[in-house]
């Protein structure tokens, strides 16, 4: 089986596997120097808008997301071939991190109004979030997950939790309505939603850019 899977998809996923082993044999080293952190952080490094999406926490987390990549990335590389698909693939990462430290931009702006007006509760806050470091694939992979979702609408998948079938385009709907509410919400807040929303929002816009310019498929 290995074999069969397309180039991009396998050498993505023995990049993110080989991070994972020298994280776990360097531990901090490889959080500190290829983890995101927020631009204003003196952590912050430009290349790590490309190296924390090769980042994982653990095995779980790179496990969900590599099997995510499997199903789904297989396919739409099958069918847009190797350049296209790796394009779209880091497309919907870079832009996935840019929502994210969007949105981490616009938290931290209010934290510094409210610390201007006394609050010193929101200090703390804000040099926690220059000190928390964003890992993870996921931004791409929902990218990947979007792209199925409009390439093939009305395919049916087989979801785990619960083990019902239900139509690719809803699946889609479904985990982007979810994404939005916890975001919102601040539900799972070790979770970076808005990242999983920034790799779907520029996954839309660019398979609605291939689809105007009849470039879907070459």
């Amino acid at each position: 089986m290995w074999q069969k899977i397309p180039p991009v998809v396998k050498n993505l996923i023995i990049l993110n596997v080989l991070f994972f082993i020298i994280t776990l044999l360097t531990g901090n080293f490889m959080y500190e120097k290829f983890s995101l952190f927020y631009f204003q952080s003196p952590f912050f490094r430009p290349y790590q808008l490309l190296t924390h999406m090769f980042m994982h926490g653990g095995f779980l987390h790179i496990f969900f997301n590599m099997y995510t990549l499997f199903i789904f990335g297989c396919v739409l590389e099958n069918v847009w071939g190797g350049k296209k698909f790796l394009l779209y693939y880091l497309v919907t990462g870079f832009g996935a991190a840019f929502c994210h430290l969007f949105v981490m931009f616009l938290h931290v702006h209010h934290l510094e109004a409210l610390y201007a007006a006394g609050d010193m509760a929101a200090q703390a806050q804000i040099i926690n979030i220059l000190r928390t470091p964003t890992i993870g694939a996921s931004g791409a992979i929902y990218g990947c997950l979007l792209a199925y979702g409009m390439m093939f609408p009305n395919e049916r998948l087989l979801l785990l939790f619960p083990p019902i079938a239900m139509k690719a385009k809803y699946f889609v709907i479904i985990f982007g309505v979810l994404e939005l509410l916890f975001g919102v919400t601040g539900a799972e807040g070790n979770v970076a939603h808005f990242a999983h929303l920034g790799g779907m929002i520029f996954g839309f816009f660019m398979i609605l850019y291939w689809k105007k310019h009849n470039k879907l498929y070459y």
